[in-house]
């Protein structure tokens, strides 16, 4: 096989495979590791021997992120304060209703909800039901029977229909959340903001111990809205708000001297309520807080 149509296949492969990585590992940096250390080991990889290009790649990729997902748990038990994936900039302007489906499997909360199932659970689900992969295939790739990755499956469906963390909220929805929120750090007024919460709504902040933010989630309507109407105010009224597409969702990005200090996203009840407020300050999950990497 030429190089040029290695490198072509690898190319052809590579937005699923990053796609599947974030998915897995939370970590756009983490994410890019795996598809690089992918890309070696198909460097390396007697192409002679390999059927299905697009199947090898996807089986080097899942089990490179496995791995990975182990060493990130160890790491993660020393993290400071509330760890939250790092967030990536999408888009949704064009989408189609399979793109806006997609982009539901993106969201902060699912990402945080596939963190509670372990690591053979979450690859098996999101080959599946994500990736459209046949039972037979990713029985393959983790090395298991056909039997036991569909119970694999069942088993983190279960988990995530229960939290029904995929529904799709409207549009114009979201925008007025983000436009209420914008408005209680600049003006610190939150009737806006309490009318588009859920009663139990929780606000996470994810600093890495790197800067100063909440140690712990605020819980309730009563706590969120003293808590972005006067502590976040009196911090972020200087900075720039910047709406824009976060993990599939609306959301907004906040700047202060040409970088970028914080990423707020949200999550949403069947209703279109709040249901968390999520917002990650750690400089190094923003440092590359930039164009479309996933789809």
């Amino acid at each position: 096989m030429p190089a040029g149509s290695e490198a072509s296949i690898f190319e052809a492969a590579r937005p699923m495979l990053m796609g599947l990585a974030y998915r897995m590992l939370g970590s756009r940096a983490d994410a890019e590791d795996a598809v690089q250390d992918t890309f070696l080991k198909w460097q390396k990889a007697d192409r002679r021997a390999i059927d299905n290009p697009a199947s090898w790649l996807t089986t080097a990729c899942t089990r490179r992120c496995i791995d990975l997902l182990r060493s990130a748990h160890r790491a993660r038990v020393d993290y400071v304060g509330t760890w939250l994936p790092e967030p990536i900039h999408t888009a949704s302007e064009a989408m189609s209703a399979e793109d806006l489906s997609l982009a539901g499997s993106l969201t902060t909360a699912f990402l945080l909800l596939l963190e509670r199932l372990t690591p053979r659970e979450r690859a098996a689900y999101l080959l599946h039901e994500i990736f459209d992969v046949a039972y037979a295939d990713i029985a393959r790739t983790l090395g298991v029977q056909e039997s036991t990755c569909r119970k694999l499956v069942a088993r983190a469906r279960g988990n995530i229909d229960r939290s029904d963390v995929r529904h799709v909220t409207p549009a114009d929805r979201q925008e007025e959340l983000v436009a209420a929120f914008e408005a209680a750090i600049a003006g610190g007024g939150t009737d806006r903001l309490a009318a588009l919460l859920a009663h139990d709504v929780a606000l996470s902040a994810d600093g890495g111990g790197k800067v100063a933010t909440v140690q712990h989630v605020v819980r309730g309507k009563a706590a969120v809205l003293d808590f972005v109407g006067r502590l976040l105010r009196s911090y972020w009224s200087p900075y720039a708000w910047v709406a824009t597409e976060i993990n599939g969702g609306r959301g907004a990005i906040l700047r202060h001297g040409g970088h970028a200090v914080a990423a707020v996203s949200f999550a949403y009840d069947a209703d279109g309520r709040a249901t968390d407020i999520f917002i990650v300050r750690n400089p190094d999950k923003l440092a590359r807080l930039g164009g479309i990497v996933v789809s």
